[in-house]
């Protein structure tokens, strides 16, 4: 196994271009750990508390499978706390595995992968408009993505993580805010891009205002300015959350690839 990736990694990627979008981004920077066979077999760790990415190719022999899973193991293994991004397929060998090793093991997230080729205008109303960031809205976005890493459970870094990755997205221009008509800021988002991906990410609505279709109003901009762009606008659903897979196809996401999360329970 090679700790290096080159062009041979992402010509493999293209196979699954959306279901790793993330993982394809996160090889271009500093990684915590890496490791390829340049064909069938990379796995990726940034930093705790993100998951480590594994990719294989679809339809993997056992041989493969068990390569992958002795890999994982000897390196950053579940015991300790990583979790795993990997296809449906590769994840339930892991399962089994980690239950013959006596680990207690499960889907911790179920993900789906959408792109959208054209935007559809929302045909809900609602109030407000939207935003982009500037530097005097780092501490308030830092405020929104540590609401939003608290509302999903996962991901959780500390204040000064959310605030640095704020100012991060708000370089780039982008973060967003929709805000109501008295200007408060009721949802958020950033997009990052990549390898003609833009891909939408941190979608949060504050509680007191959900419903309302802030959410689809806001994505739906970001959605148009993507594409402007000349970029592909592309996001990650949690499958099992059924409302904003239903608000994200009504704006014209279609449905791509599919993955999961699992961990140690």
């Amino acid at each position: 196994m090679d700790c290096t990736v080159d062009e041979r990694d992402f010509r493999q990627l293209d196979a699954d271009r959306y279901t790793f979008a993330v993982l394809s981004r996160v090889l271009h920077g500093p990684c915590s750990c890496v490791y390829t066979d340049h064909e069938r077999l990379i796995l990726c760790h940034t930093a705790m508390p993100y998951p480590v990415w594994i990719w294989t190719p679809d339809a993997i022999s056992d041989d493969e499978k068990e390569q992958a899973w002795q890999l994982a193991a000897k390196t950053l293994p579940m015991a300790e706390g990583y979790r795993y991004n990997l296809k449906y397929e590769l994840a339930e060998y892991f399962l089994a595995r980690a239950q013959e090793a006596g680990v207690q093991a499960h889907i911790a997230t179920n993900m789906y992968a959408y792109d959208c080729p054209a935007a559809i205008p929302p045909t809900t109303c609602t109030d407000g408009g939207f935003y982009c960031c500037t530097p005097a809205d780092i501490e308030e976005a830092a405020d929104l993505i540590d609401q939003f890493h608290q509302d999903i459970a996962a991901d959780r870094t500390s204040r000064e993580d959310c605030r640095i990755l704020a100012e991060q997205h708000i370089s780039d221009h982008g973060f967003f805010f929709w805000k109501n008509t008295s200007g408060e800021t009721v949802a958020c988002c950033s997009c990052r891009t990549n390898d003609g991906l833009g891909c939408v990410g941190g979608v949060y609505t504050k509680p007191n205002h959900r419903r309302k279709h802030y959410a689809q109003h806001l994505v739906y901009q970001v959605t148009r300015m993507i594409a402007d762009s000349g970029f592909t606008p592309m996001l990650y659903t949690d499958a099992d959350y059924m409302a904003s897979n239903t608000c994200y196809e009504k704006i014209g996401y279609v449905l791509r690839g599919k993955l999961c999360t699992i961990a140690a329970q």
